[in-house]
């Protein structure tokens, strides 16, 4: 089944164009936060295609600035990462969708986190990963690593060049990379204060061999988040959840519907 099969829709928040899919009958509601520069596409196209659309509803969007969503560009400051948190709930509140879980890979896994401390009342569970709470030392080295999109695969790179253009992926990573370097100029906490007003259960999925999320980041959040556990691939990298879909839904199934 292509893309095309499913029906993608936009809804005007505070003056945003947000576009959108939402796709299943089931009585679970799950929204998709996509990672950075990502869209509901090029981040979710497993679970989309993948998950039983009996048992859920699954809504995936395109942040502001990303994807569909767009115009405007995107803007990176050190509050991105919130503002994500704030449109997502908003977007779950224009479709009418009072309760649902939350799958946040990447960046879309920390506003994920922020947002399940925001409103406790309306996230049921959170699915993470390749999350982090802060910024290290070693971090902003991985991420002075990633910033250049000239040095990326071809692989990672013509998607979203098919999406930005070339000249504008390569600008969304500075700037991006900038931001990162603000939150960690300023301590590195990005949502640290919040972990203790998560009380969703919460599964964290880490691949061992994470070119970009070091292990101490799964190992912090199982440990200080009340009511989380963590599984790990012990081949996976970044994208556990395109590389080892089947395994992924099925893990995520089984959390979301009988844990």
């Amino acid at each position: 089944m292509s893309s095309s099969t499913y029906k993608e829709n936009t809804v005007n928040i505070e003056g945003h164009c947000i576009n959108y899919l939402k796709t299943g009958e089931g009585s679970h509601h799950i929204i998709c936060l996509p990672g950075a520069l990502g869209t509901i596409w090029s981040d979710f196209k497993p679970q989309i295609e993948g998950l039983d659309k009996t048992k859920f509803t699954i809504v995936a969007w395109d942040p502001i600035g990303y994807g569909k969503s767009r115009p405007p560009n995107r803007e990176f400051n050190p509050r991105f990462y919130h503002k994500d948190a704030e449109f997502s709930a908003k977007l779950m509140e224009v479709l009418k969708i009072e309760k649902y879980s939350m799958l946040g890979w990447s960046d879309g896994g920390i506003s994920a986190m922020i947002q399940a401390a925001a409103t406790p009342d309306r996230v049921k569970k959170l699915v993470i990963w390749g999350a982090n709470a802060h910024i290290t030392d070693k971090d902003m080295k991985l991420y002075e690593g990633i910033r250049d999109t000239a040095k990326w695969s071809e692989k990672m790179r013509t998607p979203l060049e098919m999406v930005y253009g070339a000249e504008g992926l390569r600008d969304m990573m500075q700037e991006w990379y900038e931001a990162l370097d603000q939150i960690y100029k300023k301590g590195g906490d990005i949502c640290k204060k919040d972990l203790l007003k998560i009380t969703a259960p919460t599964l964290i999925l880490h691949g061992n061999k994470d070119p970009v999320v070091p292990d101490e980041h799964p190992v912090f959040l199982d440990e200080n988040l009340k009511n989380a556990r963590l599984h790990r691939f012990p081949d996976g990298k970044h994208n556990v959840h395109l590389r080892y879909a089947t395994e992924f839904n099925k893990i995520v199934t089984d959390f979301l519907l009988h844990e």
